[in-house]
């Protein structure tokens, strides 16, 4: 009984001052969690970008795909090769396999040089008929991430309409890359900034940010788990305290008790799912594909000429992208609208035929063809192509490949460790589960009673924590 006593004397201190110390995180979390749900942090996606580019001018193009590689310097195939205007002219946007971008001329053929403020200003003009003023950074709060770095430094470009909206050229490509809004900079204040401890001087250095967030998600751990196993020794719902309750606190305590039994395993659901978010000890595989898969994949086909470019793009074409398959090139247009065509088209067929080149030392062991989202294969905040074929293979990792089905397209690899990352993560974070997916209100109803039960748990410690620190004041001063 004594040492019994002794633990539980230790676990009501270790809960209190880890919940002083980062209670008030958990407020802030779950708060602009809340946030997130309806505002994301700010990105340019594909169907904003392709709304945002001038039809092809193909009389214009002079070179073909195979001189532009040539103007590049590559002697590997690169990742991706787009044919679409960057002002009043054609240019093949090409990013090595590295994930180097190169712009080259589809008129000269030459490559093009970076791009000045004062061009970028007239692009934007060109693209969305205003543009305010100019301003050259390399790193802000909205381009924070590493993806962007290949891109810096960028123009923004105040269209000075009543949304504030501001454009990012990349004066490496001369193409815009961002988009963000007045209201949608306002709100990730509130929201994503808080929530991924994501202020600019630390997130720009990526090991320590890694590192601060899952030692501050860490101790968050700590804190829910002693909370969380402390209210249930202390609950006595049969033999109850003198006071006839199940509970031997008062007030805001006996609150913060019972909501905490509830609640705190939603914070803990939480904490643990953000925590390994990060990935920690690289225990679970991400979703690209490896440069070596996709040239596998490829294969080395002829590239086309100027007579296939032209025939390929419709009236209307905005992009003219190259995708490789079995050896075979074939040349998807798009248009504004996200209207895509695939020339010549591609089949079922084709793609299993190149499948495996993705994994040359194990089999496919059979292939699903998806025509309706799945609790692998859906969209959140952004769309995803339908059909796409699912390739499934019999390697030691269980790996999947999603294709799309219309235009033999990779668009990601999950393999048994992402899968089961994606239930801890997606699934116990963002509640993206089966009965829940695509079902609103009810996904909305759902994340509002957890975080609604972990603010209320969160709100009362940081309150209790504050009254025991302004209790030890006076005292600490006596001391003195």
């Amino acid at each position: 009984m004594r040492r019994l006593k002794r633990v539980k004397r230790w676990l009501v201190l270790g809960h209190r001052w880890l919940g002083i110390g980062t209670g008030l995180f958990f407020a802030v979390w779950l708060l602009s969690g809340l946030v997130m749900l309806y505002v994301p942090f700010p990105g340019l996606t594909e169907a904003e970008r392709l709304a945002g580019l001038a039809p092809l001018a193909l009389d214009r193009v002079g070179v073909e795909p195979a001189r532009a590689l040539g103007a590049a310097g590559l002697a590997t195939p690169p990742r991706s090769l787009d044919l679409e205007m960057r002002g009043d002219e054609p240019v093949y946007r090409i990013v090595t396999a590295e994930g180097r971008p190169v712009t080259v001329s589809a008129v000269t053929g030459a490559l093009m040089t970076p791009v000045t403020a004062e061009a970028a200003l007239a692009l934007v003009r060109a693209r969305a008929g205003t543009a305010a003023d100019v301003r050259t950074l390399a790193r802000d709060q909205w381009t924070v991430a590493g993806r962007y770095d290949a891109l810096r430094p960028f123009h923004v470009v105040a269209l000075g309409d009543t949304a504030g909206t501001e454009l990012y050229v990349s004066a490496v490509t001369g193409a815009v890359v961002l988009d963000t809004g007045a209201r949608e900079r306002f709100w990730n204040w509130l929201g994503a900034v808080p929530h991924w401890l994501y202020p600019t001087p630390l997130r720009a250095r990526p090991d320590l940010w890694r590192d601060v967030v899952l030692w501050v998600s860490g101790i968050g751990i700590a804190g829910a788990v002693s909370g969380l196993v402390l209210g249930i020794w202390r609950l006595r719902p049969r033999r109850r305290y003198p006071s006839g309750a199940a509970t031997p606190y008062r007030g805001i305590g006996r609150l913060h008790h019972l909501f905490g039994i509830v609640g705190g395993l939603g914070i803990l659901t939480f904490v643990v799912s953000g925590w390994l978010s990060m990935n920690p000890n690289r225990w679970f595989s991400g979703p690209s594909v490896s440069p070596q898969a996709r040239a596998t994949y490829a294969g080395a086909p002829p590239l086309p000429g100027l007579p296939e470019i032209r025939d390929a793009a419709a009236p209307g074409t905005v992009s003219l992208r190259l995708v490789a398959l079995a050896g075979r090139a074939h040349l998807l247009a798009r248009d504004a609208s996200g209207g895509r065509r695939s020339s010549p088209p591609v089949a079922g067929a084709a793609i299993l035929a190149a499948a495996p080149g993705l994994m040359p030392d194990a089999h496919l062991a059979r292939a699903e063809r998806l025509a309706a989202y799945d609790a692998y294969w859906y969209a959140h905040h952004d769309a995803k192509p339908l059909p796409v074929l699912r390739l499934v293979f019999d390697d030691p990792a269980a790996t999947w490949f999603h294709v799309d089905a219309a235009t033999g397209e990779l668009l990601d690899r999950l393999d048994r460790s992402g899968r089961i990352h994606r239930w801890l993560f997606a699934g116990l974070h963002r509640l993206d589960v089966p009965v829940l997916i695509g079902h609103r209100p009810a996904w909305d109803l759902a994340q509002w009673l957890l975080n609604g039960l972990g603010l209320v748990v969160a709100l009362t410690g940081v309150v209790m924590g504050w009254r025991r620190l302004r209790r030890l004041r006076p005292a600490a001063g006596t001391r003195g």
